[in-house]
């Protein structure tokens, strides 16, 4: 590896200008850490939303961020899932009401692009903090220090390397760290609309022969949609004029929120999965979509992923108080412990429930329904469901 420069010395170096790198970023350069966030410069609009749950919003509160995005959000009180398959063995609708856990919301829904813009500002104000508008050409990682080198040219040496920059990760893949990647044959459709009657914060899953059919509020009378298709079925869909495809989706809703009107263009996205072999190698840990990816099935995506900054910053803080070597075997592999079972639980879960979905295997069909049809019966198992969604194995307390 050679550059014309010297080696830029930082403590910490994360990859990646999404959400993830971005929260990591602060939530680390806030540690005291010298940091430094390599990222190209994004300005595609980006349509799509993000739920974020109550765990996820008290990391955002303790960075300095969540007052900014609040005012943007749309609280989630309640989240209702329907039987829409037309099958055989057909669940019984089940209503998930957050004041059953004695919480004021699960979570809040928030434009992608509002979220960014609200990173982006506090990553620029962040002392300690440097940002490269970059991308990472080539990295290795030694002994002591991993070493970065952008397609602009400049080197940057750090103790830590973070990866946060997604699925086909350039760091992971320098690493050597292998993945496991799977696909599905579905397309999720995705786009905000306004509707005529209020969402009274109720986040609406219709569960349909090929995949979820999810309507979840945003401010005002309006809502993103996650509509989940074949491919032909995807296809169709993006292929109708406006009027058409409000019609269609309206249909599908079974006009629960009224007439739609689309307030931005639909996107498609294949759905796939993607699971890292290992969280972490020499001098590097994976966070977010670096470490997996799965299908948008109960907003767990995100909120995954900064459950993964959240054990991150909890060994590096751990060790930097202690004066050891935060980013040394000792610090990486306890931050790999601590997640290896959420990931794999939570990935498990999603596509077991998403492939329940597209099976025609008469028994299958008949778990899915009984189990939700105990979910809507028995309070108990009800409220465990609620509390592992949100903040899965940990006993949940709501910060105010």
């Amino acid at each position: 590896m050679s550059s014309s420069h010297a080696p830029e010395q930082f403590d910490i170096a994360i990859v990646g200008g999404g959400p993830s790198g971005r929260i990591a970023a602060l939530a680390l350069a806030q540690q005291g850490l010298s940091c430094v966030l390599i990222a190209p410069s994004m300005e595609i609009k980006d349509g799509r939303t993000t739920a974020l749950w109550q765990r996820s919003i008290d990391l955002l509160r303790d960075i300095g961020v969540w007052s900014d995005i609040e005012g943007n959000a749309a609280s989630l009180k309640k989240m209702r899932m329907i039987d829409s398959t037309g099958r055989l063995f057909r669940a019984p609708e089940v209503v998930f009401d957050s004041s059953e856990l004695g919480l004021g919301e699960f979570g809040f829904n928030i434009l992608n692009s509002e979220l960014n813009a609200v990173l982006e500002k506090f990553c620029a104000a962040q002392s300690g903090l440097e940002e490269i508008s970059d991308t990472v050409e080539s990295a290795e990682f030694g002994d002591d220090h991993a070493t970065l080198v952008t397609s602009g040219g400049r080197t940057i040496s750090a103790k830590l390397a973070v990866a946060a920059d997604g699925r086909r990760s350039t760091l992971r893949e320098a690493a050597g760290i292998e993945v496991k990647s799977w696909s599905y044959p579905q397309v999720a459709v995705v786009l905000n609309l306004e509707h005529r009657l209020p969402h009274q914060q109720v986040s609406t899953e219709f569960h349909t022969a090929t995949g979820p059919f999810t309507l979840v509020p945003l401010p005002g009378r309006q809502s993103s949609l996650v509509c989940v298709e074949t491919a032909d079925g995807a296809a169709d869909l993006l292929a109708m004029t406006d009027e058409d495809l409000e019609a269609d989706l309206e249909r599908r809703a079974h006009s629960i929120l009224g007439r739609f009107k689309l307030s931005t263009k639909p996107q498609s996205f294949p759905l796939s999965g993607l699971t890292a072999t290992s969280l972490v190698g020499p001098r590097l840990a994976l966070v977010g979509e670096t470490a997996h990816v799965f299908p948008p099935i109960g907003a767990q995506g995100l909120n995954l992923s900064l459950r993964d900054i959240r054990d991150l910053i909890s060994v590096v803080a751990s060790a930097k108080r202690a004066h050891a070597d935060f980013g040394g075997k000792t610090v990486l592999s306890a931050y790999e412990k601590k997640r290896f079972s959420d990931i794999r639980t939570r990935t498990n879960a999603v596509d077991m429930l998403n492939r329940s979905l597209l099976t025609g295997f008469l028994p299958v069909q008949a778990a899915r329904s009984a189990g939700m049809y105990l979910a809507g019966k028995i309070g108990p198992l009800r409220r465990l469901l609620m509390r592992e969604g949100i903040a899965p194995g940990t006993a949940f307390q709501l910060h105010r």
